[in-house]
């Protein structure tokens, strides 16, 4: 648990009407049609320089060091919220501007059109992506303490909101169903406080967790900067919680040369783990970016072309409407191209032997999301293990009895039992760290310490 004095103050309440005007925007050669438009296909934009943020401008919450002293003066006679770390993760989403252009925990308007259009409309009447509130809840105590009854409060002059947190709402919205068992809602939502408090979000020290990855975690600004410093004409962001095996760097190389094709110069790859909450089963971060130093050592992944950083969000498992903030994102870090694969931030169904999503919905979201219209969408190709090749290779279903799949429980099983994989599946090293993960699983369950959800 983390604890932090924070101030807030008034946000805009937008509330203008949706643009009925959609359009998809994958690459070309997926050859959807346009809304509206039988067999049109929107053209792929091939320019210079790095993509605008939403809004125009990256929107960062850190107050500068000069003024710190004496906003933590100001703070001293403010009521405090005791922060969860699941809290302190978007803290740290919303002070790099990640999800840019909010200014800090949704008031209700925008916390309502987020659940309900995956969407805020701005003043100047444009349309953002925000499919995933971000959202602080308080408890009867809390609110009792910050001082009334009624919506809208203020102490010396900083405005806040309170709206009711409804609970079943926000969990339908967002996954889709209520079914007992979902990790994210077990973890931050079931046993929250029945109150949300929204407002400007002023952070007085950079979030850094000590863990020997913080030199991993760079924000839209750094990661922008770093873009420019290598000549990026193009960025292409790939999002993953699992560790990288060879046909994950098939499909990033061959989207480099399609770039490289298309008239870009020096496409980037930001190779982008998720850093925040993850389940239970999932390999926990420290030994992801272990497994992912391996793959650039390995020369899997060429480091001169290749930007590897941790994305901060907590992650909620609730597929097409979650890809969509992991999206978002990464636009506000500089990505015009995403790579999206089959079930995006996807998850087995809880309570029945089934996914919870449609494995192709995700990146079908994505073709059609309200402000999205900007980032170019890249599906994944299906890579399987070539048996004639010896390696990882594109699927081919002409030939298809020459190819193996390899599921992660088959990948999962065969490291536990500390077996090789076919040879060219993964690199040497990044399998090793794998085995030495589930051996160390095997060493602490036989101690009787059952793996945990991991916040980070």
């Amino acid at each position: 648990m983390a604890s932090m004095a924070t101030l807030f103050a008034k946000t805009p309440s937008p509330s203008q009407p949706f643009s009925k005007t959609l359009s998809t925007h994958f690459i070309p050669a997926l050859k959807l049609p346009v809304p509206g438009r039988p067999g049109a296909r929107r053209r792929l934009r091939v320019s210079a320089g790095l993509i605008e943020p939403d809004g125009g401008r990256l929107v960062e919450l850190l107050v500068a060091e000069p003024l710190r002293g004496g906003k933590r003066r100001e703070a001293v006679g403010l009521p405090r919220i005791k922060l969860s770390r699941i809290d302190l993760e978007w803290v740290h989403v919303l002070s790099e501007g990640w999800a840019s252009p909010i200014k800090g925990f949704m008031r209700e308007s925008e916390f309502l059109q987020t659940l309900h259009f995956s969407s805020l409309r701005l003043a100047d009447g444009s349309v953002v992506n925000m499919s995933v509130p971000i959202v602080l809840d308080i408890d009867d105590a809390q609110k009792r303490r910050i001082g009334r009854d009624s919506n809208s409060t203020s102490f010396d002059g900083i405005s806040i909101e309170i709206y009711k947190h409804p609970k079943e709402e926000r969990i339908a919205r967002t996954w889709g169903t209520t079914a007992p068992g979902l990790p994210y809602v077990d973890e931050a939502i079931t046993n929250a406080g029945d109150w949300l408090i929204g407002g400007d979000l002023e952070v007085l020290e950079p979030i850094k967790y000590h863990d020997g990855l913080d030199r991993f975690r760079l924000s839209p600004a750094e990661l922008r900067e770093e873009f420019t410093k290598r000549n990026a004409d193009a960025v292409f962001a790939f999002q993953l919680r699992n560790p990288v095996h060879n046909g994950h760097a098939l499909l990033m190389t061959d989207t480099r040369r399609r770039l490289l094709e298309m008239g870009y110069k020096n496409p980037i790859l930001l190779l982008h783990p998720l850093g925040g909450y993850t389940k239970a089963d999932d390999v926990p971060l420290s030994w992801r970016m272990k497994q992912h130093e391996k793959v650039l050592e390995d020369g899997v992944l060429d480091p001169e072309t290749t930007v590897v950083s941790i994305f901060p969000s907590p992650m909620h498992y609730a597929g097409p409407t979650e890809v969509q903030w992991h999206a978002k994102a990464r636009i506000n870090a500089g990505a015009n191209f995403y790579i999206v694969g089959r079930d995006p931030a996807g998850m087995g169904h809880p309570i029945e032997k089934r996914d919870l999503y449609d494995a192709d919905h995700g990146k079908k979201v994505l073709s059609m999301a309200p402000g999205l219209e900007r980032l170019n969408i890249l599906p994944f190709k299906v890579a399987a293990y070539d048996k004639t090749q010896g390696k990882m290779a594109f699927f081919d279903p002409s030939r298809a009895q020459d190819f193996i799949f390899i599921s992660g429980t088959k990948m999962r099983k065969l490291a536990r039992n500390k077996e090789n994989p076919p040879k060219g599946f993964m690199c040497p090293g990044g399998w090793k760290v794998l085995v030495d993960y589930y051996d160390s699983l095997a060493v602490a369950e036989e101690n009787g310490k059952v793996p945990q959800a991991v916040p980070a």
